[in-house]
């Protein structure tokens, strides 16, 4: 990965960071006596998780891909099971219905640089075309669209709450569709795609970060999103 130009690692870093930010300000930004403590914690627990996985990443832990289980599984799960979890239990689901619907919303404007990321590495045989807006990844269309519909549809002045959850199952959708892909990209016993350019970056430093963090943000902010915009029916 040292032969890679330096700006591709610089843009993914801020990406990331600027992921991390806007979580914890999410977190931070509601109406909670506890939101300080809440998004101290947040930022400590993704923190911990970027340096242990930071350092397997850096270690070839993930690049054993003939290990079974798939070492891929210690990347995503953590986080999604994580995720999960916390949208279970009733008092951190509560915390989270308080989140400003916008900022969930304006967070997946980072899918624009991580799209244009994922295009340099196939670009460099890093990662297959597959999985870049080249192939079938069109997830680059829930980042351009996020401002508007952060403003026209969940914004203070004007809502459209039915076209928020199609938007956000959509862009959920897109978000699926390319984990699949890039799952079964990776030269594993499983790969069933990309055979001539497997999907190889995300198993080393920095861009592990893309589905150990950013995925799973990009993830919690959909479903989040989407049980305030469904609960406010009822």
């Amino acid at each position: 990965m040292d032969e890679l130009p330096a700006y591709i690692s610089l843009v993914f870093v801020v990406t990331t960071v600027a992921t991390v930010l806007f979580v914890y300000y999410a977190v931070r930004a509601t109406e909670s006596k506890r939101s300080h403590l809440a998004s101290s914690i947040t930022l400590g627990c993704i923190l911990v998780w970027m340096g242990i996985t930071y350092f397997l990443a850096d270690s070839g832990f993930y690049r054993a891909f003939e290990a079974m289980p798939p070492r891929a599984i210690f990347v995503i799960t953590p986080p999604v099971f994580a995720i999960v979890v916390l949208l279970l239990i009733q008092r951190t689901r509560g915390y989270m219905m308080r989140i400003p619907i916008t900022i969930l919303t304006y967070l997946h404007i980072i899918r624009v640089p991580i799209e244009m990321v994922l295009w340099w590495l196939a670009l460099r045989g890093m990662v297959p075309f597959l999985v870049t807006f080249e192939g079938i990844n069109y997830d680059i269309l829930s980042g351009v669209s996020a401002p508007f519909i952060a403003i026209f549809f969940v914004g203070i002045k004007r809502q459209n709450r039915i076209g928020a959850i199609i938007w956000n199952l959509a862009a959920l959708g897109l978000l699926i569709n390319v984990v699949f892909h890039a799952l079964l990209s990776a030269p594993t016993p499983f790969q069933l795609f990309s055979f001539d350019q497997p999907m190889l970056a995300v198993f080393y430093t920095p861009f592990i970060w893309l589905p150990a963090v950013v995925v799973p943000a990009v993830l919690w902010s959909h479903l989040v999103g989407l049980i305030q915009l469904i609960g406010r029916e009822s």
